[in-house]
């Protein structure tokens, strides 16, 4: 089978294109026919193994994919011939076959593109989580989303009116990234210079109660002081390359938390999680109370582009490849 090989620790370049068997399956195990895999940043930082999680060179990296059900076991919630949206956890998407537990393929709504199927689970289920788990989203929240045009901050966008979030801000670099935001469901958009004094209009000076922040950088301590009394920071991550720190006096001025969502390390500790995260989300999905996401797809050979794209924060939308 045609698949991504990282082949060299030296970024999104020393990616290649290779020839290799498929997986070995076990009977306990999902079969995959993988029709297009998602793309996030973890892929970027492996490249130069800078993630937590090295496998032994080489590898072929992607954590998400898409396709049909070649073969499954009894009692999965998934059948030969289903299409399907799948985890792989931190390697093996980016090939022509997947094998996967079980417990990590879901039955993919008709309505759902196949490109977008594979970059539905790593950025809805993470945003679920940060949402009804650790961010306690209310009913009429404000949600201000930082990175917003990328595959978290589209999720974000999405996901928070279906969960009850009144309105949605978004905040973004560009105006193309702001047409982007616009297009997943942002009420409110501002560019990132002066971004707090506009959100601070914005409501009046009354804050927002959740900030999604998978950015981090020198704009942490004004998501602080952008939030409304009892209002929570959500740390998804920092693609903004420096990871900031807190000066934790700042949470006692408006009763205020900085929490962290670290949704993969909860669900390797609570495998009934993710059953119940798609029993909510996929019916969401089907009645298109939350939209499929928008992708930008690059073809299998390209894989080298499309984990730079998020290396260099040019991404827009769910990076996604195709791969057949």
């Amino acid at each position: 089978m045609r698949a991504i090989h990282v082949t060299k620790l030296e970024g999104p370049e020393s990616v290649e294109l290779v020839e290799i068997d498929e997986p070995a399956a076990s009977p306990d195990d999902v079969v995959i026919d993988v029709h297009a895999a998602g793309v996030a940043f973890p892929d970027a930082l492996m490249s130069r193994g800078l993630y937590q999680y090295k496998p032994e060179l080489p590898f072929v990296p992607g954590g998400e994919v898409s396709g049909i059900v070649r073969t499954a076991p009894e009692g999965a919630l998934v059948k030969a011939g289903d299409r399907v949206a799948a985890l792989t956890a931190l390697g093996s998407g980016m090939a022509e076959v997947a094998v996967v537990p079980s417990i990590l393929a879901f039955p993919l709504p008709d309505s759902v593109p196949m490109a977008a199927g594979a970059g539905l689970l790593f950025n809805d289920l993470t945003m679920d989580f940060a949402y009804n788990v650790r961010g306690r989203l209310q009913e009429g929240d404000t949600v201000l989303v930082h990175g917003a045009a990328g595959g978290i901050g589209t999720s974000a966008l999405r996901l928070a009116p279906a969960f009850g979030a009144a309105r949605t801000i978004a905040v973004v670099s560009t105006e193309e990234k702001a047409e982007v935001a616009r297009a997943a469901g942002a009420n409110d958009v501002v560019l990132v210079d002066g971004w707090l004094d506009k959100v601070k209009e914005l409501t009046d000076g009354q804050g927002v109660d959740i900030v999604v922040d998978p950015v981090g950088g020198d704009r942490f301590t004004d998501s602080i002081r952008s939030l409304r009394r009892g209002g929570r920071v959500l740390v998804l991550g920092f693609t903004g390359g420096d990871i900031p720190t807190v000066k934790v006096n700042r949470l006692l001025l408006k009763n205020v938390e900085v929490i962290g969502v670290g949704w993969g390390d909860w669900w390797m500790h609570d495998r009934t999680l993710l059953a119940k995260q798609w029993e909510r989300i996929e019916p969401l999905l089907a009645a298109g109370t939350i939209p499929a996401p928008e992708t930008s797809t690059y073809p299998l050979g390209e894989a080298g582009a499309a984990i730079a794209a998020l290396e260099n924060r040019g991404a827009l939308g769910k990076v996604v490849l195709e791969v057949r």
